[in-house]
């Protein structure tokens, strides 16, 4: 089982239940929008913010963004890192009916695409060594707007286009977006990758 240091966050006892089958770590429910008036939890939340890091891993839904955008906020100190889920359209076997969005929480996502979209939010697991020694020039604001991902007419499509070919939900926003891209790639993969959506909208 693979092991992580912090802590990780998620909504509700199913996800918790899914992740304890894949990663050994500290796993904290919020119980959906129960977070919101759960103090004694946000303490919690904070305790281990400060003291070992906090993984948020929530739906790649509109409730599972609210949270995490209420916790950024709750949680003035200490290592927040986002975990974010592609968007799987389906039925999670133990409901009668799909979510409101049609997207698979947590508890439904395959075990390769969790640990893979933990690889891709940059989470070592224990054990794990960076033996590359390579530092990485970050991407900024600026590179985002001259790969045409923000500023033009166009904008909001080639993002979704990107976010769907990496993998990542389409609720994200510019500077989660970012953030997600410096974990995952350099500068020189970003705009190769720019370099073939290009060329796969003239071929079409």
């Amino acid at each position: 089982m693979l092991k992580v240091a912090q802590a990780i966050i998620v909504e509700g006892k199913y996800d918790k239940i899914k992740l304890a089958s894949i990663i050994d770590a500290t796993i904290i429910v919020t119980n959906g929008y129960g977070i919101f008036k759960d103090k004694e939890k946000l303490e919690l939340i904070r305790f281990y913010a400060r003291e070992k890091g906090i993984i948020i891993l929530t739906d790649s839904d509109g409730a599972g963004f609210r949270i995490r955008g209420y916790l950024k906020g709750a949680v003035p100190k200490g290592s927040i890192k986002n975990v974010y889920i592609p968007d799987v359209f389906g039925k999670e076997k133990r409901k009668d009916k799909p979510s409101c969005e049609g997207k698979l929480g947590v508890e439904g996502i395959k075990k390769e695409l969790i640990i893979e979209a933990f690889n891709k939010a940059g989470i070592k697991f224990v054990g794990d060594e960076d033996i590359s020694g390579e530092k990485k020039i970050p991407l900024t604001r600026a590179d985002i707007y001259e790969a045409g991902l923000t500023g033009s007419p166009s904008s909001a499509e080639k993002r979704k286009k990107l976010l769907k070919k990496l993998g990542l939900p389409e609720r994200l926003s510019t500077s989660a977006m970012l953030d997600a891209l410096n974990t995952m790639m350099s500068a020189d993969e970003f705009y190769s990758i720019i370099q073939k959506l290009a060329e796969e909208k003239e071929n079409v």
